[in-house]
């Protein structure tokens, strides 16, 4: 039974706490438990997790600097997990006054005059969480406060008085988390005010001498200074942040994964399509390419959010075939990765060569780049085959092209179409068969059409990208072709 009085609340066990010392008394709790905390925050566990958990122990304010989609915005919000589930204020208090030590002139006048019979309110820890997204254009006003002229009109009051008083955004942020997102964005003469609110835990607010010793639980997030062009965090202001905690992006493809699959959005329909584990791990890899990629600006970051509508566009994709085939069910094919082209290229910042390239065609690559780096496990190197003294398992293939027949993939073919299409290729279903004998028929499909792919990463084959899918020939023959249109050209 919650008390409803200050007289009832004295009479209990309650104890006031501070936000810090509240979160630092149930970390403790959960530590020697050994429960798992921050559910769904993945590759942390020996990096940052440990760092936060440290800097909460020390009851610090916390910087979280990584690029972007990398989980900060996420991590401060499961940080309202640690809070205590309700704690009570003096009920009507704007800034959810402590019934045990009250701030506001309210708080304090309604004990004053009410004593033990002081109405109490209950708070849930899930309104304890004030988050603000900086921007250039916000102001003093809205973070810590301003005079209300309508205010002081109509409780007919000086403006020396504290009553006519607009609180901010910090100040209801008292007993609370508050969040500041991209910290840098916010213009330096706002940085420079919540100096005094880091330190020495006052506000002022147009000359008022207003001391206002607010509890609060900062944490701020930011791209590293070298990155945001907008702005960068005023050296004052880091010193006052005690500690400061590196995100990363994740280290392998598998906790990449497990990432991409917990958020992804995809509905029951969508579920029952067949994702196999390469095409999985391709759009994992394609985000680990574009990581390290000469075209993209490894300041600005590739965030996780690409593989996570990469995936998701790759589920569409086949979803949509199925749907336009009349078909009852599908796979993922390596044809659909032409479906994920306006994710990655919505997600990516490209460097100057980049732009000359194109966004498309740096997609493209990108994708290229994954097959090629994930082929070496399916299938012997291309290249090594080709240089050994046994014999070349895919000489079949590529003598098959050499005599002039090509295919064309499209993500648009049924299944039928498909399996004909793939089918038509001397030695191309053996050569599987041969290296994946246990393989389902939809499996041997999609690794029929991976080893086109990967032999003309490896300069096996020509590729030729088309609307919606892919076509295959001698790799020759279309280098021979190139240079007749090639010299056609200058004869014109």
């Amino acid at each position: 039974m919650q008390a409803k009085t200050l007289g009832e609340l004295k009479a209990t066990s309650y104890q006031s706490l501070s936000v810090k010392d509240e979160l630092r008394k149930n970390l403790i709790t959960q530590l020697q438990n050994k429960e798992a905390g921050f559910e769904g925050i993945l590759g942390y566990d020996e990096t940052v997790i440990p760092e936060l958990q440290t800097a909460i122990l020390a009851r610090h304010n916390v910087l979280l600097l990584g690029l972007r989609g990398q989980a900060k915005t996420r991590i401060a919000r499961l940080m309202v997990n640690l809070l205590d589930e309700y704690i009570p204020y003096v009920a009507g208090s704007e800034i959810f006054d402590d019934p045990l030590n009250p701030i506001s002139w309210f708080g304090r006048n309604e004990i004053e005059t009410k004593g033990d019979d002081t109405p109490i309110a209950w708070l849930h820890r899930s309104e304890r969480y004030t988050e603000k997204l900086a921007t250039p254009d916000v102001t003093v006003a809205d973070l810590i406060g301003d005079v209300d002229p309508i205010k002081a009109a109509n409780l007919k009051l000086t403006y020396n008085d504290e009553r006519v008083i607009h609180f901010g955004l910090i100040p209801r942020a008292h007993r609370s988390i508050f969040v500041i997102n991209e910290l840098p964005d916010l213009q330096a003469r706002i940085q420079v005010a919540l100096f005094n609110m880091l330190q020495e835990k006052d506000i002022q607010i147009r000359g008022f001498k207003l001391r206002l010793p607010l509890d609060i639980q900062f944490v701020f997030t930011a791209n590293p200074e070298d990155y945001t062009n907008r702005g960068s965090i005023v050296t004052p202001l880091k010193d006052r942040i005690e500690s400061q905690i590196l995100t990363h992006y994740p280290k392998t493809i598998e906790i990449s994964r497990k990432i991409t699959f917990q958020e992804a959005k995809l509905t029951d329909e969508q579920r029952l399509i067949e994702a196999d584990g390469l095409v999985k791990d391709l759009v994992e890899q394609v985000a680990f390419e574009a990581r390290k990629s000469e075209y993209i600006d490894q300041k600005s970051g590739v965030s996780a959010r690409l593989t996570i509508s990469a995936f998701e566009n790759l589920i569409s994709n086949a979803e949509r075939r199925m749907l336009v085939s009349k078909e009852k069910s599908t796979f993922v094919r390596i044809s659909d990765f032409s479906g994920i082209i306006p994710a990655v290229t919505g997600k990516i910042e490209l460097v100057y060569e980049g732009e000359l390239e194109g966004p498309a065609k740096v997609a493209h690559t990108l994708i290229g780049k994954a097959i090629k780096q994930l082929f070496s496990r399916y299938f012997p190197d291309p290249t090594r085959a080709k240089k050994s003294k046994t014999a070349n398992p895919y000489t079949e293939i590529t003598d098959w092209f050499t005599e002039g027949n090509t295919i064309d993939v499209d993500d648009n073919l049924t299944l039928n179409d498909y399996k004909k299409e793939l089918q038509k290729v001397n030695g191309l279903e053996d050569l599987v068969k041969k290296f994946h004998p246990k393989l389902s028929a939809n499996q041997t499909l999609l690794l029929m059409e991976f080893v086109l792919h990967g032999l003309s990463e490896y300069s096996q084959l020509n590729k030729n990208y088309l609307n919606g899918g892919f076509g295959f020939s001698d790799m020759f023959d279309s280098l021979f072709n190139a240079d007749l249109d090639e010299e056609d050209e200058d004869f014109s």
